[in-house]
C-alpha cells in the first residue's frame, strides 16, 4: 500500500448487539471484541501504522448497568496480562489515555505496570482511550492551561499551544478514524483532534472486524485526497 495513515483510531462499536444476536449477555461480545483487538493490532503493525488508538470506554459509560461495566473492568485486566509478552516481542508501546482517576487502584497499577514494560517499545503505540470523553478532554485542558498560564494568557495561546494541554499531546491527530457496526457519529471522542481525520464507517459489529476490514478500511483511506481546507 502506497499510503499508510500515521494514526488510524478505531471506535469499536457493536458488541452488544452482536451478542444478542447469538441469544447470549452484552459481555460476550466484549469478551469476543477482545480478539478483534488483537487482529487489528496485529495488521496496524504489519502496514506500518505508527500510532493505533481504540475507544474502549466513554465517561458516559460509566452509566451502564453496575455489572456490565464491572465486568468490563475485569476484561481490561485480563487482556493487560494476557497481552505483556506478545506488546513487547512486536515492539508495541501501550498507553491509556482519559480520566483514569475514576478507575480502581489495582486496574490503574496493572495499567502502569504494562505502560513501563513497553515503554521502549518503538515500532507502534497502542493506545487505548478509557473513561474518556472529548468533551471532558477539552475541559481538563481548559483548566491545566489556566492554572498553569493564567486566565489573561488564554487570550493569547493558540490552537497548538492548547493542544499541548489535551491528554493527546505529542501524539500526531489521527489520520483515519474507523467505526463499526453502522454507526455514523463520533459520540463524544476525541472531539479537537478530529478536526481533519477523514473518516470509513463499516457495518460490521466489531466482534466480526478482524483484518481483511481493517486492511479494507486503509485502502479507502489511500484513496482519499486530503486538502486540509486548501485547494489543489
Amino acid at each position: 500500500m502506497d499510503i499508510v495513515p500515521q494514526h488510524v483510531s478505531i471506535i469499536m462499536d457493536g458488541n452488544g448487539r452482536w451478542a444478542k444476536a447469538r441469544g447470549k449477555e452484552r459481555v460476550y461480545g466484549h469478551m469476543e471484541g477482545v480478539e478483534s483487538v488483537r487482529a487489528c493490532t496485529e495488521a496496524a503493525v504489519e502496514a506500518g501504522v505508527k500510532y493505533l488508538s481504540l475507544y474502549a470506554f466513554s465517561e458516559e459509560n460509566w452509566n451502564r448497568p453496575e455489572a456490565e461495566v464491572n465486568r468490563l473492568m475485569e476484561l481490561m485486566m485480563e487482556a493487560i496480562h494476557n497481552e505483556v509478552r506478545t506488546l513487547v516481542e512486536n515492539g508495541v508501546r501501550f498507553v491509556v489515555l482519559g480520566n483514569r482517576a475514576r478507575l480502581s487502584d489495582s486496574l490503574n497499577a496493572a495499567i502502569d505496570a504494562l505502560m513501563d514494560k513497553t515503554a521502549a517499545c518503538d515500532r507502534m503505540t497502542l493506545i487505548v482511550f478509557l473513561s474518556y470523553s472529548g468533551r471532558w478532554d477539552i475541559l481538563q485542558a481548559m483548566k491545566r492551561a489556566a492554572a498553569e498560564k493564567g486566565a489573561d494568557a488564554l487570550q493569547e495561546m493558540t490552537a497548538e499551544d492548547f493542544a499541548g494541554y489535551l491528554v493527546t499531546a505529542g501524539i500526531p491527530e489521527p489520520d483515519l478514524l474507523i467505526r463499526t457496526s453502522g454507526e455514523q457519529r463520533i459520540s463524544n471522542y476525541l472531539l479537537w483532534q478530529c478536526a481533519y481525520t477523514e473518516f470509513v464507517f463499516s457495518d460490521v459489529l466489531w466482534p466480526d472486524f478482524r483484518k481483511p476490514e481493517f486492511r479494507a478500511a486503509l485502502e479507502t483511506y489511500a484513496q482519499r485526497d486530503r486538502r486540509f481546507g486548501k485547494v489543489k
